[in-house]
């Protein structure tokens, strides 16, 4: 993919660093020119201009770009940038970082943010990944919320441990993703038996949430 990321500070260049290691071409937009150091992410394509702009959008092409990631410091350049990219340049996907919490409701379909990241959700969401069992946390949303990827972790008195996950009824718009078993990751078929601790990776809808937490909870079965 060809992705432009704006804002160079020390979450776009870690975010370039990444995409850049994984094959994707990447373009950094930075308006601040003290911080454009390009020995700091080689091959990546450095851009210094202010991305709040349509005409520097325009030198940059960036509708060229698959993704637009706004991964400045400022919630307000965020949005506007998210705004831009997606109903000036048609970019299929826009990514933004969500800077201060109390904004995060801002970020939305209106403002052209298919994803928006904020760090204390997801550091929040990790802790209570690690140490919660039984209950659904939720990890990441997409599409604006439409879906959500959850974790639930089996404990040990749930009915559905040694059972295989063709027996357990799911509910509508749930798609079993991955098992994670210690070190091991595993594509879940109908014949695979559940063992206590496994972290189960769900795509789901907010809605049926709850149901799926009562069909995993300790002591829970249909049958």
């Amino acid at each position: 993919m060809r992705v432009a990321i704006v804002g160079a500070g020390a979450v776009g260049r870690s975010i370039a660093g990444e995409l850049l290691a994984n094959g994707h071409s990447v373009m950094l937009i930075e308006k601040d020119g003290r911080k454009v150091r390009a020995r700091s992410v080689p091959g990546a394509e450095w851009v210094q201009a202010d991305a709040c702009e349509v005409s520097s959008l325009e030198e940059a092409q960036l509708a060229t770009c698959d993704v637009v990631v706004a991964a400045t410091g400022d919630d307000k350049a965020n949005l506007v940038v998210s705004l831009l990219a997606k109903t000036e340049f048609a970019v299929g996907r826009v990514v933004a970082r969500v800077k201060d919490p109390r904004n995060e409701w801002l970020y939305t379909e209106a403002w052209g943010v298919d994803v928006a990241v904020s760090t204390p959700r997801v550091l929040a969401a990790l802790v209570e990944e690690a140490v919660t069992v039984g209950d659904v946390v939720r990890l990441m949303s997409f599409r604006k919320g439409a879906a959500n990827l959850v974790e639930i972790t089996l404990g040990e008195d749930t009915v559905w441990v040694g059972r295989a996950l063709r027996e357990v009824p799911l509910p509508r718009e749930t798609v079993l993703t991955a098992i994670l078993r210690g070190e091991r990751v595993i594509t879940p078929t109908p014949d695979e038996p559940l063992e206590a601790g496994d972290e189960l990776l769900f795509v789901t809808h907010a809605e049926v949430e709850e149901q799926l937490k009562g069909v995993l909870a300790p002591n829970t079965a249909d049958a």
